[in-house]
């Protein structure tokens, strides 16, 4: 009682941060924890869940986003020894406000620097006495102090204020912001150009259809969905997969939310590899091995899952062909079992026009219903299995009553 028949999936998790949860306290005695667990994760197969099903959580948005938020991070040190990938993954607005920040820390702080020293040495008392061998020239103030920094850090060198022989720690001082400089120059602007190079709105041409696919091809019942690419400067060595977000409870009674499992979209035949210069279908085959194998058209109204599809790609570089000089990108989207047209199949958008192919974008989404058997994939290999075992058992028959009867001898 504690576990139902339907397995849930990642969209009936209850919202946290609502605190709301329709799950039923079960009698079977458990650990405390774990039982809370279980009935935060369960639900109850009832109407008003199958009816509340298309507001449910996704695992990951139709554009790609991941709804996974990370919480309760105990060794945050982590981040810091890969600072140049926290960095380089901060919004736009925070990595700005770090960039602004490591130049005018660094002035400020050597500006200040330069005014203790000039104040020390009685640099800034002596301000205009032509007997005085400063160290650090035309400095009366921690403004005149910061411009000198920013100047020296920037190369800028108007001429007015400097650093002079007379003293040593000036020209080491001068030394290490240079050297400093260098290295924040070095990092942020290798940070700027990375975050600004990254393709991850590459993704944003790639597109997928809205709706998936069962239908016949080839006598054998596929799930399809289309895919897209609408630019010109294509993806170099695209790769698709699939993966089957649900959840399900184990013969032991362990309930594991949230398990992938693979969808074959041809990946021993090489079909998983695309030249995507045209609007492609992707078909997975319903065989022995599918997850959809025992799944009716019925059935699969009751479901709860998700599908994730990846593409990923090397964008190509300009102006080359170099697989060096590309970046990896991803594009992501899934699937809901409400988002699964059960007897359609997709209409074509590519013609040839004054010897060109030509891709009607319009028509992507388009589908159009064909006659497809509601019963699952097994149920159709078992028919037709009964089918060729009674035209087998028919043709012997036939022969048989064919066959000329032995005459008997003289």
């Amino acid at each position: 009682r504690l576990y139902p028949l339907h397995t849930l999936s990642v969209t009936n998790i209850p919202n946290s941060s609502r605190g709301k949860t329709s799950a039923r306290s079960s009698t079977i005695p458990t650990p405390e924890g774990l039982q809370s667990r279980r009935c935060k994760l369960l639900e109850e197969d009832s109407p008003i869940v199958q009816a509340g099903k298309r507001q449910r959580q996704r695992y990951v948005t139709k554009v790609g986003k991941c709804q996974v938020n990370l919480g309760n991070i105990q060794d945050k040190k982590r981040f810091l020894s890969d600072i140049f990938t926290t960095i380089v993954d901060l919004k736009y607005r925070w990595f700005l406000f770090v960039f602004m920040m490591c130049y005018i820390i660094t002035w400020v702080v050597f500006g200040f620097i330069y005014f203790i020293d000039a104040w020390v040495r009685g640099d800034i008392a002596h301000q205009g006495d032509p007997e005085w061998q400063a160290c650090i020239e035309n400095v009366d103030s921690f403004v005149s102090a910061l411009l000198l920094s920013v100047e020296s850090q920037r190369t800028i060198g108007y001429g007015t204020r400097m650093v002079t022989a007379n003293c040593t720690e000036g020209v080491i001082l001068l030394m290490a912001q240079s050297i400093v400089g260098s290295m924040i120059d070095a990092m942020m602007v290798g940070c700027m150009f990375v975050k600004i190079s990254r393709p991850k709105k590459r993704a944003q041409t790639l597109i997928f259809s809205k709706n998936c696919v069962i239908s016949r091809r080839d006598e054998k019942l596929c799930l399809m969905f289309r895919v897209g690419d609408l630019r010109e400067s294509h993806m170099v060595d695209a790769k698709i997969r699939a993966k089957l977000i649900k959840s399900r409870q184990t013969a032991e009674g362990e309930f594991i939310p949230l398990e992938q499992s693979e969808l074959n979209l041809g990946y021993d035949t090489g079909e998983d590899r695309l030249f995507l210069v045209e609007p492609q279908i992707i078909c997975h085959v319903i065989n022995r091995r599918s997850p959809f194998w025992d799944m009716s058209a019925e059935s699969l109204r009751r479901e709860q899952f998700e599908i994730i599809i990846i593409l990923e790609g090397i964008v190509e570089a300009t102006g080359n062909h170099c697989l060096a000089a590309g970046m990896t990108c991803q594009a992501r989207t899934s699937y809901t079992e409400d988002e699964i047209l059960w007897g359609y199949r997709f209409e074509p958008c590519m013609s040839l026009e004054k010897g060109a192919f030509q891709v009607d974008y319009s028509r992507f989404e388009m589908t159009f219903e064909v006659q497809t058997p509601a019963v699952s994939a097994k149920e159709q290999h078992e028919l037709k299995e009964l089918e060729q075992q009674e035209h087998s058992t028919l043709s012997l028959y036939w022969d048989h009553l064919l066959q000329p009867c032995a005459l008997p001898g003289p």
